[in-house]
């Protein structure tokens, strides 16, 4: 086999028609198979799936989540039946271009010491000026983070050799964040420019607040520099108390008379306050996702699946 497509899907039941079309005219002098994986949608996306797979039995696989487990498990699930030599991660939506495939593996044809072939988003020419600003950041800011770098721009479309699939099905971690598990696996990879195109059908599931859980799953995952905040404010603001304490005592024992202070006292002790809160919280981010681990649960559970000969979850 050359190629396996891993296709995602939530709510997509405009979309995953038109998708097998356009991946059928594109692949067709290649040997393929497109993996269409359900995550939990809650429109008609498996019955337009189980339709496309009784028309096209040679090329079609389907794995129907028991629930929505997030995009990272659908990815996770289609990597684990691929078996092709190369293997491409593509959205449902038609936003990602098919056409680029071609020139994704010819990219892995033409040079060996590649491995990966991932596509950047450069012009963003669609998106608001707020979520410009907001993904930047988030680059900028991951990458001060974590000893992981980060590709500004780069999508979760990317293409990969067999040994590099073996590698990210090697992190069994329950909480997958796969752009910094593309990254963190090393690899070769060669950054490719593309332009996204609009929606066939249908409305974005990602919004501003999908946005910064991701990018705070992202941070959390992947640096561990947030649980070093609370120390390195605890030493700064012991400093501060210690040099007012100094001034307290030289004014009350040396200068004497009564130091004031109630007001700001008080706003001393609401900042404290609040600033303990916060490491206790990102304390508490860090411990929440030890405890999801420790329990070892799947990363996903299939329904059903249409098109493969074994019962591996």
């Amino acid at each position: 086999m050359k190629l396996n497509v891993v296709i995602p899907c939530y709510n997509e039941e405009g979309n995953v028609a038109l998708m097998h079309k356009v991946l059928s005219d594109t692949l067709k002098d290649i040997k393929y198979e497109l993996i269409f994986v359900n995550d939990g949608s809650k429109d008609k996306t498996f019955e337009m799936l189980k339709d496309i797979y009784d028309n096209d039995k040679k090329h079609v696989r389907v794995i129907n989540f028991s629930r929505n487990f997030g995009k990272d498990a659908a990815i996770y699930a289609g990597l684990a039946h691929s078996n092709a030599k190369y293997t491409v991660v593509v959205d449902a939506d038609l936003q990602q271009n098919p056409k680029y495939l071609l020139e994704m593996m010819r990219v892995l044809d033409e040079d060996e010491a590649i491995d990966v072939v991932a596509m950047v988003n450069e012009t963003r020419k669609k998106e608001s000026g707020l979520a410009k600003f907001l993904k930047n950041g988030f680059y900028s800011f991951i990458n001060i983070l974590s000893d992981t770098k980060f590709h500004k721009g780069a999508s979760d479309f990317r293409m990969f050799r067999k040994e590099v699939v073996e590698a990210i099905l090697s992190l069994g971690e329950n909480n997958r964040f796969s752009k910094g598990i593309f990254s963190w696996v090393g690899f070769n990879t060669k950054y490719l420019a593309y332009e996204v195109e609009d929606r066939h059908s249908g409305k974005s599931n990602f919004n501003i607040k999908s946005s910064f859980k991701y990018a705070w799953n992202g941070i959390i995952n992947f640096s561990v520099k947030p649980l070093k905040v609370a120390t390195v404010l605890g030493v700064i603001f012991s400093l501060f108390a210690f040099i007012y304490l100094l001034v307290v005592l030289i004014k009350t024992l040396i200068v004497g008379g009564d130091v004031p202070g109630y007001p700001s006292l008080i706003c001393v002790v609401l900042l404290l306050g609040g600033l303990n809160l916060m490491a206790v919280g990102i304390l508490g981010e860090y411990i929440s996702k030890m405890y999801l681990e420790i329990k070892k649960r799947p990363i996903y559970v299939a329904r059903n699946k249409l098109g493969f000969d074994d019962d591996v979850l």
